[in-house]
């Protein structure tokens, strides 16, 4: 057993990254178009709101608070002294949790039930979405099986973490944890691992940019019905890719 824990919790991480970065780098110089979501929405547009919203708070809402708890432990550990700020975190982390995993259901369903997804969706497609969802089912499980996990994640996972960070590993407390909560942690692994073979690459080419960059004005110069006639074949001015 001693060389499984090894070989998931030492070995595993590190190779999860290498392939995350290494592949995420060579698919975007090898083919940057495809470096999206490759969205569906123009293909089926009715249920996708009822998915894609819960589903894309609920990830981010999560993914920022297990990070925030990674980085700052200590405080953390201080902000859940008070039984009431751990209630109302565990209840907020919980209730992301399930809005994740509907809009997930949500989307997962659409893609396999719609006739036009189908033809737009590979194997890679449904294999992140299952292990998406046993994911965030890991995590509701864990949420109300094992409680206060911002404390004990702060206590006991942190340090594992920031030991592989600083290439010290030290699993003595990641040994010792339930079996579904190992199970969380190795398919945290196995997602980053699957990143550049699948949709989710999108997220490393997100335009944050545009919050902060400065409003762009556009002026509409041109006399609209000499631009574009419905008689005529072409606009005033053809376009250059043609």
């Amino acid at each position: 057993m001693t060389s499984l824990s090894d070989f998931l919790f030492i070995a595993f991480p590190y190779i999860a990254v290498v392939v995350c970065i290494v592949g995420s780098i060579y698919r975007y110089k090898s083919n940057s178009f495809k470096y999206s979501s490759l969205s569906s929405q123009f293909l089926e547009g009715k249920t996708i709101f009822w998915g894609i919203v819960p589903f894309h708070f609920g990830i981010l809402l999560l993914f920022l608070g297990h990070l925030f708890v990674f980085l700052f432990p200590e405080k953390v550990l201080e902000l859940n002294s008070d039984p009431m700020r751990l209630i109302l975190h565990e209840g907020i982390g919980f209730t992301f949790g399930i809005s994740a995993l509907l809009g997930l259901t949500v989307l997962f369903i659409r893609r396999i039930t719609n006739d036009r997804l189908k033809m737009v969706t590979n194997r890679m497609d449904i294999v992140i979405v299952l292990i998406l969802l046993l994911q965030i089912f890991l995590g509701c499980w864990i949420a109300l099986g094992y409680r206060w996990g911002s404390s004990w994640f702060a206590a006991d996972l942190s340090p594992y973490l920031w030991s592989l960070v600083t290439f010290s590993p030290s699993i003595e407390a990641v040994s010792a944890m339930p079996v579904v909560i190992k199970l969380h942690i190795v398919g945290a692994f196995t997602i980053l691992l699957l990143i550049p073979f699948t949709r989710l690459v999108h997220f490393l080419v997100a335009p944050f940019h545009y919050i902060f960059r400065q409003y762009q004005v556009v002026m509409w110069n041109w006399d609209k019905d000499r631009v574009r006639k419905p008689e005529t074949a072409w606009q005033a001015t053809r376009p250059k890719n043609n």
